[in-house]
Order: structure tokens, then C-alpha cells, then sequence
């Protein structure tokens, strides 16, 4: 995935050496450069680029028109705000996570259909998760992210699996089965069908175990 990074505090850098780590394509904004390449270390291995994240002629020099996914995590709720929705609304990135202070904030935002985290100690970890997870449809979120329903299709690979096998006590629990048009509430030995709509909550710390679950395998 390509990933375009706003900012490079203390959220910003380690959301960036945690994707460029897992061998993500990342790039860094940041209008004070050399702070900037001190927090991310000499070994970090992706582009930095001096400048305001919410200017067009960075974002088109750091390659939004072809990112997978743009974070705003700088300082400002101002201009994360700006930044995040110049990137959905301008340039139409698929995945834009914005981190904003005032609670307040994030809850409009998150009604425009932009995803916020507002916790500093949750905030990266969460992050990493909203934006690499692109197989799961996220349906809604709840309190500041924390929580995710999500909708998925039933394949062939889940026939004759149970709503036990996809559960994981306080971290993923099947909330509902759509099937031929008629939604229920599943017990832990329901079995799926091909075709099934299945909602799932999910803790955003677990996506991933979420996706080995399904059988998903992630994409760099």
C-alpha cells in the first residue's frame, strides 16, 4: 500500500516506521524536516517531504493521486481536518484516518464519514489497523473507533463453520446472519452458508486476528 503520512510527532512517526517496517510504500509530511528524520531514525525506509500537509503541491509531490491511504496526525486539529478532507474530498483517497484532540471534532467528522481516533496511547495501533484492513467493510464505528461492526459476505471457505469458530471472547463476536433476505441473532453453533451477510464487532486491536480467522491474506 501507498501511505501518505501528515505530520510526525510523537503519533505520526511511529503510525510511519510501523507501516514502512511492515514494508509499506510511506511518505511523511512534515514542515520541520530535520525534527522530522530525527523521530523517524536513520534507518526508516520511506520519503520524508518538508512542507504543509494540506498543500496541494506537497500532496501532489508526495503522491496522493495514487496513495492507498492518507493519515493526518499532526499537532493541529485544524489541520487535520483541512488535510483529511482535501484527501477524500479533493483527491479521493480511499482510506483517510484523521487523529483529532477535541473529542467534539471527531465525532462530527466521523459523521462526514471520516475515520478519527482521539486516544494518544490507542492511537497508532489504531490507526494501523483502519488504514491496511481494506477487505473488511466497516460498517459503523463506535466511541472513538474502538470498536468496529463489521459486514462480510460468507464464502464457500465458511460453509459448515460455526459462528464459535469466527468468535473470540471480548475481541470479535458475531452479532447477526442475514440470510435469504431474513436477518437472526446466531447462537455459537449456528452454521454458516454460502451467501450468508455476516456482522461482526470487532475491537480495532483486532483486525488482524480477525482476518486469520477469515483466511485473509494481507496485502503489502
Amino acid at each position: 500500500m501507498k501511505v501518505i503520512v501528515m505530520g510526525c510527532g510523537r503519533v505520526g512517526s511511529q503510525v510511519s516506521l510501523l507501516l514502512a517496517n511492515r514494508g509499506h510504500d510511506v511518505t511523511v509530511i512534515d514542515h520541520r524536516d530535520a525534527d522530522a528524520l530525527a523521530r523517524l531514525g536513520p534507518n526508516f525506509k520511506g520519503r520524508v517531504i518538508n512542507g504543509l500537509g494540506f498543500d496541494r503541491q506537497v500532496l501532489l509531490e508526495a503522491g496522493i493521486q495514487n496513495a492507498d491511504a492518507f493519515v493526518a496526525a499532526s499537532a493541529s486539529d485544524n489541520a487535520n481536518i483541512i488535510g483529511a478532507r482535501i484527501a477524500r474530498n479533493i483527491f479521493h483517497v480511499p482510506r483517510v484516518v484523521a487523529r483529532m484532540y477535541d473529542p467534539r471534532r471527531a465525532e462530527i467528522y466521523q459523521r462526514l464519514g471520516l475515520m478519527t481516533i482521539s486516544s494518544t496511547d490507542l492511537g497508532v495501533r489504531q490507526i494501523y489497523e483502519m488504514v491496511t484492513h481494506t477487505d473488511l467493510d466497516v460498517v459503523k464505528k463506535f466511541g472513538r473507533g474502538e470498536v468496529s461492526l463489521i459486514a462480510i459476505e460468507a464464502g464457500a471457505h465458511l460453509e459448515g463453520r460455526t459462528v464459535r469458530d469466527l468468535s473470540i471472547p471480548g475481541e470479535v463476536s458475531v452479532v447477526s446472519i442475514t440470510r435469504d433476505d431474513r436477518a437472526f441473532i446466531p447462537t455459537g453453533g449456528t452454521e454458516f452458508r454460502e451467501g450468508d451477510i455476516v456482522h461482526l464487532a470487532v475491537l480495532a486491536t483486532s483486525m488482524t486476528r480477525l482476518e486469520e480467522l477469515l483466511g485473509i491474506e494481507r496485502r503489502n
